[in-house]
C-alpha cells in the first residue's frame, strides 16, 4: 500500500508569463476522488514545447492558472475512484497520462476517432493539472496502459511527441517508399517522426540545422539531410533528392512559418502536407492556384485519439522507436524552459520527480 502525502512538490506558473517556480501543493485523497477519476504517484514526465507556450499564455487559447504544466507523464495507479464502473487499469498498474486528459467519449467528435476535438475536452497541463507534480489525478478510461517492455522514461515523450507524429503519418495517405519530408527533424518530435515514417517504410529527408542534430538523423536512419542554416534554396533541394518530381508527403514538425510555405513548392501533385508544429502568432501564406493546380491536402493534424496512442506505445516498445532523451530534475524545469527557447535541445528532455 503506497502511502499517500497530504502534499507535493511541482512546478507552478502562477500567472501567465511569469516564471515556473516549485511549490508545495495539496494532494488530492482517494476519498476526494469523482467516479472515473484515477489518482497516479508519478514516475517521469517528457518536456513539450507546447508547455511553454502554456506557461508564457501565448497561443490565442489560454490556460487556466495558476498552472502546473506537463503532459507526458508515466505513473503509477495509487487510487481509483469510488463507483469507478468497469476501469480499464488497475491499482499498481503503470500508466501515461497524455495532452487529452478527459473527452465525453459519446459526441460525435468523439464517436468519429477526434476526441481531441470533443466540446467537453480536458487538456492536461493546461485546463487541469498536468504531470509537473509528484502526484497527478487523471481518469481511467483515458490513461493509457505502458507494457512491461518499456521504461519509464522511454514511454513519456511517445505520449505525446510520439502520438502526435505517428497520428499525422497514419493520415498522410502515403505508400511504403513514398518520400516523406520532415522539418524539424531533429527535435523532440521530429526525431520520432523520423523513427516512425522510417517503420513505416517511407524515404525521409531530414530538414533542420546543426551537426548533433545531422548525425541524430542519420542515426535514426534519414536517407537524406538538409541544413536549412546552410542550403541556398530548400525548395530545388528537395526536388534534386527525389528526381525531380517533389515529396509525397511533408510532416511539419517545426513551428516557423517557412517550414509550411516552402512545403507547398516542394510537394509533388496530390502530396499532403501534415500540419503538426505550432507556433504562438503565425500565418502562412500559400498560393491558392498552387494548391488547386496541384491537387494538394493541407491537413491539421492534432495529437490522436486513445487507439492512436495504443499503437504507438506498441511499436515504440517492440523497440522500432526510440526517444533520444536527457534525463533532468523537475526543479530545473526554468532551465529545460531556457534551452527551449533557444532551441538548442536534440531530442527531448525527460524529468524525474527529484527536486
Amino acid at each position: 500500500m503506497v502511502q499517500i502525502p497530504k502534499t507535493q512538490k511541482a512546478a507552478v506558473v502562477g500567472e501567465l508569463g511569469q516564471d515556473v517556480q516549485i511549490r508545495d501543493v495539496p494532494v488530492k485523497t482517494p476519498q476526494e476522488l469523482a467516479p472515473g477519476e484515477c489518482l497516479l504517484k508519478m514516475i517521469c514526465t517528457g518536456v513539450c514545447h507546447t508547455d511553454l507556450h502554456a506557461a508564457m499564455g501565448d497561443w490565442p487559447v489560454k490556460p487556466n492558472t495558476p498552472l502546473i504544466g506537463g503532459h507526458e507523464g508515466v505513473g503509477e495507479v495509487v487510487a481509483i475512484g469510488n463507483d469507478t464502473v468497469d476501469s480499464p487499469v488497475q491499482v499498481g498498474q503503470r500508466v501515461g497520462v497524455k495532452w487529452i486528459a478527459h473527452s465525453c467519449l459519446h459526441c460525435e467528435h468523439c464517436r468519429k476517432g477526434f476526441e481531441q476535438n470533443c466540446d467537453d475536452v480536458r487538456i492536461s497541463g493546461y485546463t487541469v493539472d498536468g504531470t509537473f507534480s509528484q502526484y497527478v489525478v487523471s481518469w481511467v478510461h483515458t490513461v493509457t496502459a505502458i507494457p512491461d517492455e518499456l521504461d519509464s522514461e522511454a514511454a513519456a515523450s511517445i505520449l505525446c511527441a510520439g502520438l502526435t507524429v505517428y497520428r499525422a503519418l497514419k493520415y498522410s495517405e502515403t505508400n511504403a517508399s513514398d518520400w516523406v519530408v520532415i522539418p524539424g527533424a531533429g527535435g523532440g518530435l521530429g526525431h520520432l517522426a523520423v523513427q516512425y515514417a522510417k517503420y513505416i517504410g517511407r524515404r525521409v529527408i531530414a530538414i533542420d540545422t546543426g551537426d548533433e542534430k545531422e548525425k541524430l538523423c542519420q542515426d535514426l536512419g534519414a536517407e537524406h539531410w538538409i541544413d536549412f542554416a546552410k542550403t541556398k534554396d530548400i525548395v530545388a533541394d528537395v526536388k534534386k533528392l527525389t528526381g525531380g518530381r517533389g515529396a509525397h508527403a511533408a510532416l511539419v514538425t517545426t513551428a516557423l512559418p517557412s517550414g509550411y510555405t516552402q512545403a507547398v513548392d516542394y510537394l509533388r501533385p496530390g502530396g499532403h502536407l501534415m500540419a503538426v508544429g505550432l507556433p504562438a502568432k503565425a500565418h502562412f501564406n500559400a498560393g491558392i492556384f498552387d494548391v488547386v493546380f496541384k491537387s494538394l491536402t493541407i491537413h491539421g493534424s492534432y495529437v490522436g485519439n486513445r487507439q492512436d496512442a495504443v499503437e504507438a506505445i506498441e511499436i515504440a516498445a517492440s523497440g522500432a522507436v526510440k526517444c533520444h532523451y536527457m534525463t533532468k530534475k523537475l526543479s530545473d524545469i526554468e532551465q529545460v524552459y531556457d534551452d527551449l527557447r533557444k532551441g538548442t535541445i536534440a531530442g527531448r528532455v525527460v524529468l524525474t520527480m527529484d527536486v
